[in-house]
C-alpha cells in the first residue's frame, strides 16, 4: 500500500496563502486606481480656477480684454 501525498498546491494553506495574496493584489490595483483618479480630478479643478480667475479679471476690469488681446500678442522687435 503506497501512499501518495497531495502536492503542496492542493493543500488547504497554500489556497489560503494564495487566496489571501490575490485579495492584497487586488486592493493595490484599486488603491493605486483610485489614487491617480483623484490626482487627475484635482489637476483639472485647479486649471478651471485659474480660468475662472482670469475670465474674472477681464470681466470686472473696463479695460481688460484690450490689455488681455494686447499682451497675447508677440511682436517682433
Amino acid at each position: 500500500s503506497a501512499q501518495t501525498e497531495a502536492p503542496f498546491y492542493e493543500e488547504w494553506w497554500f489556497l489560503l496563502v494564495m487566496a489571501l495574496s490575490s485579495l492584497i493584489l487586488i486592493l493595490l490595483v484599486v488603491f493605486a486606481l483610485v489614487l491617480h483618479g483623484q490626482s487627475k480630478k484635482y489637476k483639472n479643478c485647479s486649471t478651471g480656477k485659474t480660468i475662472s480667475n482670469v475670465e474674472e479679471s477681464v470681466t470686472l476690469d473696463n479695460g481688460g480684454f484690450t490689455a488681455l488681446e494686447l499682451n497675447s500678442r508677440h511682436l517682433n522687435i
